[in-house]
């Protein structure tokens, strides 16, 4: 019985702490960018390709990683696609993507490239790229990449 009450705390556990993820996720972008604030709407057009242009005119860049379970969740959510929706969108925007092995290699692209926008975990941001505000909120705010 006890075993039973364990397994099931652990399960409920792990069922809730996948969409937390998509929750500490960051947009990030180069600090020259003079974006600071974007809608969900504008954002979700952003990572599916379909808005091209910063309003300054510059051509926007992204960059995704080639496996990142929350950055997966936070795009799904984004751009109201299912799993296999979202991988066969990757598949068929490979061409338009930059993709990233990691947190690091994120933002080191973000950092050198003009115009580039990526997803990274809250706790891989650092002072060399611009957190954007999403909704006017910032990461761990409630509402920011809201799942």
């Amino acid at each position: 019985m006890k075993t039973a009450r364990l397994l099931i705390l652990l399960i409920s556990i792990a069922a809730t702490a996948a969409p937390c993820f998509a929750h500490h996720m960051a947009v990030v972008v180069s600090e020259n960018n003079a974006v600071s604030n974007l809608n969900a709407s504008q954002l979700g057009k952003i990572f599916r390709t379909e808005m091209k242009k910063w309003p300054d005119g510059g051509d926007i860049v992204v960059v995704l990683h080639r496996s990142s379970l929350g950055e997966n969740i936070t795009l799904q959510h984004l751009n109201k696609m299912s799993p296999a929706q979202l991988q066969a969108w990757s598949k068929q925007h490979k061409d338009e993507l930059k993709f990233a092995d990691s947190d690091e290699d994120v933002l080191s692209i973000v950092q050198s490239t003009p115009g580039a926008v990526g997803l990274v975990d809250v706790r891989s941001v650092n002072d060399k790229i611009k957190v954007l505000h999403v909704d006017g909120k910032l990461p761990l705010e409630e509402g920011y990449l809201s799942h």
